[in-house]
């Protein structure tokens, strides 16, 4: 099964949320609805502005783990390497 690291902000270079699911697409829907209470819905964090694809679940947990070890401005190049201009990329799923 095919598993997606990604991360969610609320804004341009605002707060950071890194996370893995199996379905891209339902998980930022859930983000974007605050479907589940937490830290996302707490912070207004629904914008999808990155996104890695994995051959496996458990190849994307690894990289979730070691992405989440970075410091912030890593982490915020790694975004603007893909996504400059910090566009939502939900609709751009499908």
């Amino acid at each position: 099964m095919a598993g997606y690291v990604y991360i969610v902000t609320n804004h341009r270079r605002g707060t950071l949320y890194i996370s893995v699911t199996s379905d891209l697409e339902r998980r930022i829907f859930q983000h974007r609805e605050a479907m589940t209470p937490g830290f996302t819905a707490k912070y207004g964090c629904n914008q999808l502005v990155w996104y890695e694809e994995h051959l496996s679940i458990g190849t994307a947990i690894q990289r979730e783990k070691s992405l989440k070890r970075w410091y912030r401005q890593r982490k915020i190049e790694l975004i603007e390497a893909m996504n400059p201009d910090w566009r939502d990329l939900y609709h751009e799923l499908w």
